[in-house]
């Protein structure tokens, strides 16, 4: 309502979104704004519409992806921990009453279960102490770039981050360019939707060296951090003259192996999380059978 009044009022329709920076990001004014000076915001439209769906529908798949292995950890801590502070204290005074020394992994199931009983009000706080002092440091810069910059070192996670990020900058760099916006504009704007530092640095000094005359594949090669597929098919485009196809092209790739990977994880961690929760179990049970185990074989 905010924007249809301001238009009626003889605004464009830029400036009657960026009245409203919580619901429009600035890649949504540029493109607008891009489209009403060039005379085809039917299209631009389209194409914003297009980008905003894809975009929604990869953190849709991502997230149910990681739903079902996210209840089943819940599921196998709370069973453990079931397991140790309610069920095994009740087996265990079977044996209180046995003057015979217990097996090393009994008695160290029973200082568990005895610790968790005595020392559950420390843990949670231990936790919820933790969980506010690192949402407290996340608000740090300079520990927010170590910590993006230490996930991409890491085997698959840095893949995976550095696909996601890869793709929300060639699709929106795909998306302000085919639009109309200025090159060194676009690539200020899409530094704003890469979420990891040390890669926003990166576009950020590859902005100041295409200012300079140096060419976009060359500048992003220069920081290691992109993937070269997506270097070398922005590099096909600058010399083909067809930059947006690339870069459209460089974002689908990204995206798909994305998803690939996302799966693959997903597909090592869920038997990885039933077969760890399973050994626990395993453990419990071979505590509590171990002393009766030794009691039959003094019986007989």
């Amino acid at each position: 309502l905010g924007v249809r009044a301001s238009v009626l009022e003889g605004h464009t329709l830029a400036h009657a979104l960026g009245s409203f920076p919580g619901a429009f990001s600035t890649l949504y004014l540029a493109t607008v704004e891009a489209g009403e000076h060039s005379g085809h915001l039917d299209l631009i439209l389209e194409r914003l519409a297009d980008y905003v769906e894809s975009r929604q529908l990869m953190q849709q798949k991502i997230v149910l992806a990681s739903f079902y292995p996210a209840i089943l950890s819940l599921v196998a801590v709370l069973v453990v921990v079931l397991l140790l502070t309610f069920v095994v204290p009740q087996v265990v005074e079977v044996f209180s009453s046995i003057d015979q020394e217990l097996p090393a992994l009994t008695r160290g199931m029973i200082a568990t279960s005895d610790f968790l009983r005595a020392n559950w009000w420390l843990l949670l706080g231990g936790i919820a102490a933790a969980s506010v002092g690192w949402s407290l440091l996340k608000r740090r810069d300079a520990f927010r770039y170590r910590v993006d910059a230490i996930r991409l070192k890491l085997p698959l996670i840095g893949r995976l981050a550095r696909g996601l990020n890869t793709a929300r900058f060639t699709r929106t760099l795909s998306i302000l360019s085919g639009s109309g916006v200025p090159m060194l504009e676009a690539l200020k704007i899409c530094e704003q939707v890469v979420t990891n530092l040390p890669m926003r640095e990166a576009i950020t000094n590859a902005t100041r060296r295409v200012r300079e005359g140096e060419s976009i594949s060359k500048s992003l090669t220069s920081s290691g951090l992109f993937p070269p597929i997506a270097v070398h098919l922005i590099a096909s485009g600058e010399q083909s003259g067809k930059l947006d196809d690339m870069l459209e092209r460089a974002a689908v790739h990204q995206e798909r192996e994305v998803e690939t990977l996302v799966a693959g994880l997903m597909g090592v961690f869920e038997p990885l999380l039933i077969l760890t929760m399973g050994g626990f179990v395993l453990m419990i049970v071979l505590a509590i059978l171990l002393p009766i185990f030794e009691l039959n074989t003094l019986v007989q």
